[in-house]
C-alpha cells in the first residue's frame, strides 16, 4: 500500500519557507501530469504563528500575499494560551486527512521543526502525546505528582517558566545547572544521562515531562519495544542560507517589523499580560496544568510571548521615560537574538539572489517526480551545501531526546 504523500517544508527563520510554500501550491492547483491530485493547503508549523492577531511579531504571511491558497492552524489561538505538540500533530492530522479527501496535497511549512518531525516519525514521543495530552485529561503518571510536590518553591516556579532555548551554560552556568537539578528532581534516571552543561538535552526532556505529564524514563521503559511506520510518503525540502548572507536579511526584517507597528503590537501584549487571569475552574485536580496551576496562576513566558522581541522590548516599554539609547539597544537585542534563533535552527539548500534557479525550479521538478512516482534525486548531490549539511557524523546509539 502506497502511502498518501506529505511536502514538508523547514528550515530557519528568513530564508523563504512560506514563499515556497506558496508557490508549489499555486504550481500543483495546475494538477499533477497523469496523477490524481490538484491542488494543496498549506498547514502551518510554526509555534507562534497559531497565536491571533499580532502578525508583525510572529512573522506571518500577509493575507493578499498568499495569493488564494488556504493556510490552516494559524492564528487560531489566544495569546498567553499553551499549545504543545501533541496538540499541533492531532489537529494536522485531521486537515492533513481532509485534504487527501478532496484529492489535493498538504503543504506543512514552518520553523517549529520537531513538531514537523513528530508528525513526519510517529516515534514513541508522539504515539504518548496523541494518546495521552491532546485531550488534556489523561492523568499525571503518580510518580510524577509525588516528584512535584517534593520540588522546592524555586524550581517548581522554573518549572512552570522552562526557557525556551537552552542558556549558555559558560555565560548562565546558575540557569544551566538549577535546570538540570529540575530534572535531577523528577527523572534521575534520565538526568544521569546528560551533563549540566549539555542544557539542550536538559531541557528537551524538561519538555517532555510538560508536555506529556510523564517521565521520559517511563515513555522510553513503556514503548522501547514498539516498531513504528512512517504517517506519510514524505517530501521534505530543508532550506538553507549561509549565516552572512542570512544575518543582513534577518536585520533588515527586525527595522521593517519596527516601521510596520511591531511597537503597538507589544504593547498590546503587555496589556494583555497584566491583565489578572483567574485559574481555570475546570482544570482536572490530576492534571499537570492544575498541579502547576497550584503554585502560581497563568505563566505569560508561554506561548505568544516567548517571541522574539517581547522580552527584548520589555524594558523600553515598560519605561515611565524611554530614551532613544535605550530604544536603539532593544533593537540591537532583538536583531541578536533573531541572529541567534536563525543560528540554532538546521537548514538545507543556499538562498540568494537566483531563488528561481537554485530553489524554486528544483523543487517543483522533485515535487513532480515525488508525486509521480518518480526516482527522486539522492540529496547529497543537489549542491555542495546539500552535501555537508546533510553528512551524518555521529548516529545516536543511546536516547536522546532530540531523537525520542
Amino acid at each position: 500500500m502506497v502511502l498518501r504523500p506529505l511536502i514538508a517544508i523547514c528550515g530557519t527563520t528568513g530564508v523563504g519557507k512560506s514563499n515556497l510554500a506558496i508557490e508549489l501550491a499555486l504550481k500543483l492547483t495546475n494538477g499533477v501530469r497523469g496523477g490524481r491530485w490538484r491542488g494543496a493547503k498549506i498547514i502551518n508549523a510554526d509555534s507562534m504563528q497559531v497565536y491571533a492577531g499580532m502578525d508583525i511579531i510572529t512573522n506571518k504571511v500577509p493575507e493578499s500575499e498568499r495569493e488564494g491558497i488556504e493556510h490552516h492552524l494559524m492564528g487560531f489561538k489566544e495569546p498567553g494560551e499553551q499549545y504543545v505538540v501533541g496538540q499541533w500533530v492531532q489537529d494536522a492530522i485531521q486537515i492533513i486527512e481532509e485534504t487527501h479527501v478532496q484529492n489535493q496535497i498538504p503543504i506543512v511549512v514552518g520553523g517549529t521543526s520537531y513538531w514537523i518531525q513528530h508528525l513526519m516519525f510517529p516515534n514513541r514521543l508522539t504515539s504518548s502525546f496523541e494518546s495521552n495530552t491532546v485531550q488534556q485529561q489523561s492523568p499525571i503518571s503518580s510518580d510524577l505528582v509525588q516528584a512535584i510536590s517534593r520540588l522546592p518553591p524555586t524550581l517548581l516556579e522554573l518549572l512552570n517558566a522552562l526557557p525556551e532555548q537552552p542558556p549558555s551554560a559558560s555565560a548562565n552556568p546558575e540557569e544551566a545547572f538549577s535546570l538540570y537539578n529540575l530534572l535531577m528532581e523528577l527523572d534521575e534516571p534520565v538526568a544521569s544521562r546528560w551533563h549540566w552543561r549539555d542544557t539542550r538535552k536538559v531541557l528537551r526532556s524538561l519538555r517532555i515531562i510538560k508536555d506529556t505529564g510523564r517521565k521520559p524514563s517511563e515513555i522510553i521503559n513503556e514503548q522501547s519495544s514498539v516498531a513504528v511506520e512512517p504517517r506519510y510518503r514524505t517530501l521534505c525540502f530543508w532550506l538553507y542560507a549561509d549565516p552572512p548572507t542570512l544575518n543582513g536579511r534577518l536585520d533588515t526584517r527586525v527595522d521593517d517589523m519596527i516601521k510596520q507597528g511591531l511597537l503597538g503590537e507589544l504593547l498590546a501584549l503587555q496589556k494583555i499580560a497584566s491583565k489578572p487571569r483567574p485559574v481555570s475552574e475546570t482544570c482536572q485536580d490530576n492534571s499537570m496544568h492544575a498541579v502547576e496551576a497550584s503554585a502560581a496562576s497563568v505563566d505569560y513566558t508561554l506561548g505568544i510571548y516567548q517571541s522574539i522581541g517581547y522580552k527584548e522590548f520589555h524594558g523600553y516599554l515598560s519605561s515611565p521615560s524611554p530614551s532613544d539609547e535605550v530604544f536603539r539597544a532593544a533593537v540591537e537585542d532583538m536583531k541578536h537574538s533573531t541572529r541567534k534563533y536563525a543560528k540554532r535552527q538546521v537548514s538545507w539548500i543556499q538562498l540568494g539572489d537566483q531563488w528561481a534557479l537554485q530553489v524554486r525550479d528544483r523543487a517543483e521538478d522533485i515535487t513532480d517526480a515525488f508525486l509521480e512516482l518518480r526516482d527522486l534525486p539522492d540529496p547529497l548531490t543537489l549542491s555542495a551545501t546539500a552535501r555537508e549539511m546533510l553528512s551524518v557524523k555521529d548516529k545516536p546509539t543511546e536516547y536522546d531526546p532530540e531523537c525520542f
